[in-house]
This record gives structure tokens, sequence and C-alpha cells, in this order.
């Protein structure tokens, strides 16, 4: 029975692992279950899997965590140390999906363990990846990638063989916005960026998305997780998400990973790895589907993907600036503060004006994060 940690068990990605393991309750054992605020959705997952521990990371809705869990064995505790000791206890296997920078520490501290960490917090990777790496190789950790792109290349990728690989692409839906033109998408909406045409996702991924910024973070994602350079990454866009990424062969071949647009398939993939499990999902069904289209993606009218790429060919602390820039641009922007053209506009302001050095630590890296966010906030309220 393999033991299971679950670092944001409440958000979409938390909640579709819960389903899978749910599914085979002979086969998981859940150590520890983590969530920011949403007692109700912790207990409850925490009640129907018997998790060892319960874990709130807004201390004061530790009395409400009580609680809910009164008559339980399982073990509450609260504030996000406690979530950091909860992601070090050593569980075989280990969901990162805590959104944003605030999912750094635990990670690092499972990593540390030495297990398996199913990595769906590609922020950290972005801001961190060359101390996440170091550290999953000082401590013989596996790190196994969630997101769709880089499930499916991982699925075809050569490991051990990277000299065989001429180059990685990465396919993006093209968001709801892929058609529209540029005066339109500056009048758009939170309710309309949030509406992805394919997958279901959290509001904040949902607008990186609709911004391409998500495909500029998987792409410095994809630099750190496959040894290939910068100048063999690639993105195409493929409007039904069924191609979810491919790796082209030194040969001319193309090895693609293919299905339908459900997150569970590359939960499940690393949830059984190296074996397979049965899920849900519903089958890829290629004559219903009927037609698959691709066309390069448009750096004009989706600035903030080039943005992405500059910052991950000049790397350093440039990722985790952009980063922390855009994690505030697009708060804003759900706020209604901004509009949605804007989000590119501040981002692109902050990692120009701010240029620090290479972090050499996690202090480091959340040092720099937070004087982004200052910038970004100040670019804010110009814009606003």
């Amino acid at each position: 029975m393999r033991t299971i940690t679950i670092l944001g068990a409440t958000g979409s990605i938390g909640t579709s692992t819960l389903d899978l393991i749910e599914r085979e309750p002979d086969r998981f054992k859940v150590r520890a279950l983590t969530a920011h605020s949403d007692v109700d959705g912790l207990a409850a997952a925490a009640r129907r899997t018997r998790a060892d521990y319960a874990v709130i990371g807004d201390p004061t809705r530790y009395a409400a965590l009580v609680e809910a869990l009164a008559g339980t064995d399982t073990q509450v505790s609260a504030g996000p140390d406690a979530i950091v000791e909860a992601a070090a206890t050593g569980a075989d296997w280990t969901m990162a999906s805590i959104v944003g920078t605030a999912g750094l520490k635990p990670v690092i501290a499972a990593l540390a363990g030495g297990r398996t960490i199913a990595l769906a917090n590609k922020e950290s990777l972005v801001s961190a990846g060359a101390l996440m790496t170091a550290s999953a190789n000082d401590n013989g950790a596996t790190m196994l990638p969630v997101d769709s792109e880089h499930n499916a290349v991982f699925q075809c990728f050569p490991h051990g063989n990277v000299e065989r690989v001429r180059k990685i692409i990465l396919t993006a839906s093209g968001g709801p916005f892929r058609t529209m033109g540029a005066n339109e998408m500056g009048a758009v909406t939170p309710a309309q960026a949030v509406k992805h045409p394919n997958w279901s996702m959290g509001a904040k991924i949902s607008v990186d998305s609709a911004t391409l910024m998500n495909k500029g973070l998987e792409l410095i994602e994809a630099f750190h997780l496959f040894p290939v350079g910068a100048d063999r990454l690639d993105v195409i866009v493929h409007p039904q998400s069924v191609v979810h990424s491919m790796v082209e062969y030194v040969d001319g071949s193309v090895l693609a990973q293919l299905g339908t647009p459900d997150m569970r398939t590359p939960i499940a993939h690393t949830l059984a790895w190296p074996d397979r499990m049965e899920t849900p999902c519903e089958r890829l069904d290629l004559a219903k589907v009927g037609r698959l289209d691709f066309e390069a993606p448009d750096f004009g009218r989706f600035p903030a993907l080039g943005l992405a790429l500059a910052a991950l060919r000049e790397g350093g602390a440039t990722p985790a600036v952009l980063n922390a820039a855009n994690e505030i641009a697009v708060a804003a922007f759900l706020a209604e503060r901004i509009g949605f053209l804007d989000i590119p506009l501040i981002v692109g302001k902050v990692v120009e004006r701010y240029r620090p050095p290479a972090p050499a630590s996690i202090d480091d890296v959340l040092a720099v994060d937070g004087e982004a966010r200052a910038y970004a906030r100040e670019a804010v309220g110009g814009a606003a």
C-alpha cells in the first residue's frame, strides 16, 4: 500500500487526485491533506480517506477544523509551517498542487524526503527550478510532472538518451480568445477569461491560459524537467487539446501522447508510475473528434508568451520575477482593477525594471518574489 500526501487537497488537482485514490482504497493510504482555508472541503476529504493529518494554512481556521474533525483519529494543525511539516512526513508519493510560490517550501520539504513528488505546482519550478532539481538529485527524489503537456513529454521522452531528441513541442489550446482580435480582448471580463474551452481549471491558471502565459511558464518548467536546452523547446497551438505534447527525434520521428482533456489521466500516470491504473476518464474517440488542427502561436496578440521565452533565455532570477509579477497582475485582473491586456504590460514593466542577481537559496527566491510583487503592485496602481 502506497502512502499519499496531497498538498492543496481542495483545489481542482487535489480533488481529482482524491477521486482516483478513493476508487482504490486498498491500494492507497492517505498520510496528510492540506488546504489554504477550505475547512469544509478539507474535513470532508480527511473523514472519507481517514487521513492521518489534516492541515489548514490559515491559522484563524484552526478551531473550525478541529471541530469539523472531532471524533476522528486525524491529527489537526494549522499555519504555513504546519503545511511544510506535513510535506515532510515521509509519504511515498506527494501531490504538490498548492498554487503559486506558497507551495515552494512544502515542495522542497517533500523533496528532502527522497520520495516521489507529483508536481502540479509549476510556479515553484519556474521560480526555483535549479534549486529544486538540485534538491531532487541530492536526495534521490523523483519528480513526476502532472501538467498534461509535461506528462505527455515524460511518456514520450527517451530518458537517458537525450542526444536522440531534436525538439520538444508543447501544445497549447490557445485559450478562449484564440481567434479574438486585440481590440476585442481589451474589453474581455474575468468571467470570460476563466471559461477555458477544454479544461476545467482554477481561475488563476485559466487566465494564464487565456494570455498564453501558462504556456510560457510551461516552457520554463520543461527546461528544468527535460535537459535538452532552451533552443530545443517549441510551442504549437492545437485547439482540440487531444495531442497533449510531442517529442521529435533526430531521425524525423515524432512521438505524441493523446487523450481526452481530463487531468485525472496525467495524475493517474504519476500515481501508478511506473505501472498504470484504471481511470473513469472518457475514452478518446478519434472518429468522433474528426480532425486535429495546429497553428503557430501569435506573439503579437499574446505577448505574454514572448515575455516568458525571454525570461527563460535570460535565466537567473528573471523567471521568478516574471512569475511573481504575473500572479499580482492576474489577481488584479480577476478583481477587475485592470484590463486583460494590462496583464502582460505590467509583467513586462516589472521584468524590465527589477533585475536582481540569481538566487542561491530558497530564501533568496522568496526575497526576489516579494520584491517583484511590490513592483507589480505599484505597476497595477498606475494601470488602475
